[in-house]
Formats: structure tokens, C-alpha cells, sequence
């Protein structure tokens, strides 16, 4: 008998086999693709790959600002995106030798449900019949492409984050539908390498759910190295390879691309996997969970993008373990109030906990302070002419720490500091008393800190 039965092998998928593993639970993960998930393959390393290469490319054609020369400096789209398609690889295999560590079956093929007997939650895949005493689902979202008019007839012009990895020449003009991370992080590598940009956002700002003031920043800066940002337009129809949308003010505009990027948000995966044969709760087309990851089946959990929650990696893996540690008689539920938020584009943004939006918004009291993140040494060091800002945000009454939230490289090495910060509860005084190393750019976050 299975112990643990993992439909999708993302990371909420193989984190939780392979916690399970180590704790002796025997364990089968089903996966139809590649082991990674969307996050290995399709998102979250193989975007960061590409930003890295871009990155490299900026300082070399910039370099002057730190008396260093390269004139005549090329890249090589097809050789940025071998090397993407390597990294990728590598890791994928690296996710396959932890399953062979911890003892997981890892069963390469397409699981569904069938229903619960007498011998346990019935799981067919490649015409054999699996049954475990648990089953965790992880099976992830996908992209997804509103029915707009002409979205069928535009053809392989139209391209999700799936097939835009995989682009065999580089795109001269390129528009984003929608101005989310991963419209802004694929605006930033395509931006670098001199393709011609345009985003179209529905919404007043770019990056909605991230600070206010520091999206607003970035904005600013993308927009000084030429991409153009049409905010509050409303996509009504796309021509061929033209985006057809509305401004604020009513008036009809376009722009035209070699590719068009959907980029307009993510839906969990649940059809074709069986879920009505267990009389699963969906919740607006995801799985319901409570803190324990718990469907209203019992013995079923959910964890990740099909959750349609916090779709993040670390998230689901996160989620994953709540699953593992309940399950193996340790106490656990999961909490969101310091999950990290980063966008990598070149300068980075970091964020964790309330923004002062959301704390406007939910009635909380609060004090904020904020500096520019050339009040650390090293920044400056290394950010010739860079901007930056570090905003802390803290409970008016006891100081608590509520939010912190950056822009500026590279504070997705930092955030992770805010976050033990929330999760811990610490005040401004304790705060105050941690020593950060110096000279670095972490410092940034005792100097704000000291601020108050």
C-alpha cells in the first residue's frame, strides 16, 4: 500500500515526496512532463537563466560607468538560450536523483483518479492501478489566454511563457498583454537585448499586487530604456500580429509584434485528473484547502498553483511540507504573512508582508520609514548610478514588523531577512540589535530600521 500518492512533480510536488521519503512514508510521484514542474521547465529557473545572461550583457555594454571596456560587445540569442535549455536539464536531474535518494517512485505518465475503495484512493497511470492511503495534489496552473477576438486566427504570433522560452530568434518588436511579474520579467531580458517593447496593462500600474511607490519606480526606470507602458487599456481584439486595445479615455490604439505575449495571469490545473470521481470542492475553478492543506475529502490534500492561492514555488513547497509534517505526527499549518514576493528584472524588487496599500486597506495603524539604497556602501559600490529604495513598515503600537519591500540589486538575497523578521515577530529594538555584516547591501534593511 502507498502511503503518499503526489499527483504533479512541481516544486509542492517533489519538496513534499522528498520530505515524505526521508521520513520513511513509501511514496509515488505521478509527473506527465518533467520533474521541476512549471517552475524548473517553464518558469522560474529558466526565466532567471535568460535575465542572468541579459544582466551580463548590460554590464558589458555599460561598463564604462565602471572604468571598464568592451566595445563591440555581442550576444548570441540561440547560444542564451542553449545554455537556458542546459541549466534546466541539469536540475531536472538533479530533482530525479533526490527522488532515488529518499526512495520515490517517480511514475513518468498521466494519473487520474478513479474513486476510493476498499483498498484505499484509486490512482490509474499508463493502464496500471496504483492505491495509497493519502493523496496530495500538485498539478499545478497554467497560463491563461482570455477568449479575445482574433486570439485563435493570430496563430504561433501569440505565445504564452512556455513558448516564448523556446523562441529560436529574438523578436525585433515584441508586446506584453499585461504587466505582471512575468510580463515585466520577460519586458526586462528582451528590453536588454534591444528588442523593442510595449506593454499593455489594464490596470493603473504595473506589478498590482507589489508597493505602490516602489512599481511605480520601476516603471520609471523601464520606461527611460525604452519600453513603452500603456496603462489602464483594455485589450478589445488582436489583428494578425497587431494588439488592439482601448485607452482610459475611450480611444482605440495598437501596437504591433513580431510576438505577442499572453501574459494576463494563471489558472490551476484540475480537469482531466479525476477530481469529480472523489466529490472534490473546488473554490473559482481551484482546490479548496484549510490551513492543513485539507480538501473536504478526507486522506486528500492540495497544495501549490491548484490551490489557486499564493502561486509562487516556494509557496507550494512550503505547502507541501505542512502536508508531510501532519501527516508523520508533527502539528503544522501553513501561514502567508511572510511569503517573499521578487521580480527579477535588472534592478531587482523584493517583497514581504503589508504593503501600505493593504494596510490602508485593512484598517491596521502603522508607521512607515524609508531610505534610498544608496544609504549602504556597497550598493553604491556596485549600482554606478543605480537608484533604489528600502521601505520598512512597522505596527504603530508595538513596532512589530509588518512589511519590507525593496528595489534595488540584489535584494532578492535580502528579503529572506525580513522574512524571518515577520515570522518571528520582532520589533524595531530587536531589530536594532541584530548585526548585519558590513559592507553589504543587507545593511540597508538596520539602516531603515534606525530610521524610525
Amino acid at each position: 500500500m502507498i502511503d503518499l500518492a503526489i499527483i504533479g512533480g512541481g516544486p509542492g510536488g517533489y519538496v513534499a515526496a522528498e520530505r515524505a521519503g526521508a521520513k520513511g512514508l513509501n511514496v509515488v510521484l505521478f509527473e506527465k512532463r518533467e520533474l521541476g514542474g512549471v517552475c524548473l521547465n517553464e518558469g522560474c529557473i529558466p526565466t532567471k537563466t535568460l535575465l542572468y545572461s541579459a544582466k551580463v550583457y548590460d554590464y558589458a555594454v555599460h561598463g564604462d560607468k565602471y572604468g571598464i571596456s568592451a566595445p563591440g560587445a555581442t550576444f548570441d540569442f540561440g547560444k542564451i538560450v542553449d545554455r537556458k535549455n542546459k541549466v534546466v536539464k541539469k536540475l531536472v536531474g538533479g530533482v530525479g536523483s533526490k527522488m532515488k535518494a529518499h526512495k520515490v517512485r517517480v511514475v513518468k505518465g498521466e494519473a487520474k483518479i478513479k474513486g476510493r475503495s476498499a483498498n484505499g484512493i484509486e490512482i490509474e497511470c499508463n493502464g496500471e492501478t496504483y492505491y495509497a492511503v493519502n493523496l496530495l495534489l500538485c498539478t499545478g496552473s497554467e497560463a491563461f489566454v482570455p477568449p479575445i477576438p482574433g486570439v485563435k486566427e493570430a496563430g504561433d504570433v501569440i505565445v504564452t511563457n512556455r513558448e516564448i522560452l523556446d523562441l529560436k530568434e529574438q523578436p525585433k518588436l515584441l508586446v506584453i498583454i499585461g504587466g505582471g511579474v512575468i510580463g515585466m520579467e520577460f519586458a526586462s531580458f528582451f528590453n536588454s537585448l534591444g528588442t523593442e517593447v510595449t506593454v499593455v496593462e489594464m490596470l493603473p500600474k504595473i506589478l498590482g499586487g507589489l508597493d505602490g511607490e516602489i512599481s511605480s519606480m520601476l516603471q520609471d526606470i523601464y520606461a527611460k530604456k525604452g519600453i513603452k507602458f500603456n496603462l489602464n487599456c483594455k485589450v478589445t481584439e488582436i489583428r494578425g500580429n497587431e494588439v488592439v486595445y482601448v485607452d482610459k479615455d475611450g480611444k482605440t490604439l495598437s501596437a504591433k509584434g513580431d510576438k505577442i505575449l499572453m501574459s494576463v495571469g494563471r489558472r490551476a490545473v484540475t480537469a482531466g485528473i479525476g477530481l469529480e470521481n472523489l466529490g472534490l470542492e473546488l473554490n473559482r475553478g481551484a482546490v479548496k484547502v484549510d490551513d492543513k492543506m485539507r480538501t473536504n475529502v478526507p486522506n486528500v490534500f492540495a497544495a501549490g498553483d491548484v490551490t489557486g492561492f499564493s502561486m509562487l514555488a516556494h509557496t507550494a513547497s512550503r505547502e507541501g511540507e505542512v502536508v508531510v509534517n501532519n501527516l508523520t505526527g508533527r502539528p503544522d499549518v501553513m501561514r502567508y504573512n511572510a511569503i517573499p514576493g521578487v521580480v527579477y528584472t535588472n534592478p531587482e524588487v523584493a517583497g514581504v508582508g503589508l504593503t501600505e496599500e493593504q494596510a490602508k486597506k485593512e484598517g491596521i495603524e502603522y508607521r512607515i520609514a524609508k531610505l534610498p539604497m544608496a544609504y549602504a556602501g556597497r550598493f553604491v559600490a556596485e549600482n554606478e548610478g543605480g537608484s533604489g529604495l528600502c521601505k520598512v513598515l512597522v505596527g504603530a503600537k508595538y513596532g512589530e514588523v509588518l512589511g519590507v519591500h525593496m528595489l534595488g540589486n540584489p535584494c532578492s538575497e535580502i528579503i529572506y531577512g525580513a522574512c524571518m523578521a515577520i515570522e518571528q515577530e520582532m520589533t524595531l529594538k530587536e531589530m536594532q540589535e541584530v548585526v548585519f555584516p558590513h559592507p553589504t547591501v543587507s545593511e540597508i534593511f538596520k539602516e531603515t530600521i534606525f530610521a524610525f
